[in-house]
């Protein structure tokens, strides 16, 4: 191929990087993923690795301390730590949802006094929009920040909250003008040391368990106005323009636990026997194995080309279908993740129905991919919003 032809596909430099992932998640994530699974426990393990490794959040620019890799380099270790553990692979997508504000909005202050801590992996970075009755209408948020002379103190609660209570910084979403709507919404950094923050009980719940998830409290929390991302009032076009990037992470997870399931159920049915034969022999079984790898495909495929749009306009490039196609490859790599893993269990049977197998955790890990980060009914109307423009 000439060196000037378009490629259309991901680098050596970025199949080297899987392979690199790969070998890691498979020797140091994949043998705790059952255990972090069943006792609904952190795993440190993963984390121990990536910071080791310099994985835990590529995305951080060289300029920070990271290792400034692009968006599609980010979304292939994503993927490939959610095909051996998806409550790990919440590290590196949680830490650039977390900080991806403070890259698009925030002054050059906050970028290094925040970054360069998370790049050492000293600390990972939540991101705090959602509440109680603000989920889907996240511009309905109660939580409050009054200005108090060269401060802003915070109140309210925030609900949902990725590796709350683990994570050392929050971007926090607060109405700053409830007369303004969304346009009175601001985002701010808050650490889990300031004074008045507290969490919630961890919440008890169907997948992703080693991820906590908690509540964020804050009572009189009293933080510099310094540590306001952006502008005033700018708060809630931040949030929207973070997920535009975020939600291909989240696709990025879903590729990565189908990827997990199919390739168990692929081992699976080839040592499998029944009728004197292998499994894998019988048209069905093969039917179903061709359809669950050719929509991975497809969901992967669209992903990557979300992921090198949102690497230009990370850059400064206007990129007009970056919400459309950042909304598809989540609905889409997240609906084929749990039609996967579902035929998964199918084609292991009664032994897929049992936690000696990891199909079943599969499956509960996969469904949160479509409802966070907004669920696919939301996606569904983020696109049809912008084919009718």
């Amino acid at each position: 191929m000439s060196p000037d032809f378009p490629a259309y596909a991901p680098s050596e430099e970025h199949e080297m990087l899987r392979q690199t992932v790969r070998e890691l998640a498979d020797a140091k994530i994949a043998p705790f993923a059952a255990a972090v699974d069943e006792e609904s426990r952190f795993p440190q393990e993963a984390l121990d690795a990536l910071v080791q490794n310099e994985l835990h959040a590529v995305h951080v620019p060289e300029s920070y301390g990271g290792a400034g890799a692009d968006a599609l380099a980010t979304v292939i270790v994503i993927e490939e730590v959610a095909r051996a553990c998806a409550s790990s692979s919440l590290i590196p997508a949680v830490n650039k949802l977390g900080t991806v504000p403070v890259l698009l909005s925030g002054s050059e202050e906050l970028k290094k006094k925040y970054l360069t801590p998370v790049a050492k992996g000293e600390a990972m970075f939540s991101y705090a929009l959602s509440e109680a009755d603000a989920g889907s209408d996240a511009a309905g948020m109660k939580t409050r920040a009054v200005r108090d002379g060269d401060h802003y103190v915070l109140n309210g609660a925030k609900m949902w909250i990725t590796n709350a209570g683990v994570s050392e910084y929050y971007t926090v979403m607060a109405v700053t003008d409830p007369a303004k709507g969304a346009k009175g919404i601001s985002a701010f950094v808050v650490e889990k040391s300031d004074e008045g923050v507290s969490f919630g009980p961890k919440e008890k719940k169907l997948g992703i368990k080693g991820s906590p998830t908690r509540q964020v409290i804050l009572e009189n929390v009293r933080i510099p106005a310094d540590r306001m991302i952006g502008a005033e009032g700018t708060g809630f076009k931040t949030a929207l323009a973070t997920l535009d990037h975020t939600r291909i992470t989240i696709a990025a997870q879903a590729l990565g636990i189908a990827q997990g399931a199919l390739d168990y159920a692929v081992g699976y049915v080839k040592e499998r026997k029944q009728f004197g034969k292998p499994i894998a022999d019988f048209q069905g079984v093969q039917f179903m194995l061709a359809d669950m790898a050719m929509r991975l495909e497809g969901a992967r495929q669209l992903t990557y080309h979300a992921a090198i749009k949102s690497e230009r306009a990370m850059h400064g490039e206007k990129v007009p279908d970056l919400t459309f196609v950042s909304s598809a490859c989540k609905c889409l790599a997240s609906d084929v993740a749990m039609d996967i893993t579902v035929d998964a269990v199918q084609l292991l049977g009664g032994y897929g129905y049992t936690r000696e197998f990891p199909a079943e955790r599969m499956m509960r890990d996969a469904k949160i991919t479509q409802i966070y980060e907004g669920t696919n009914q939301i996606q569904r109307m983020v696109m049809a919003r912008q084919l009718l423009k």
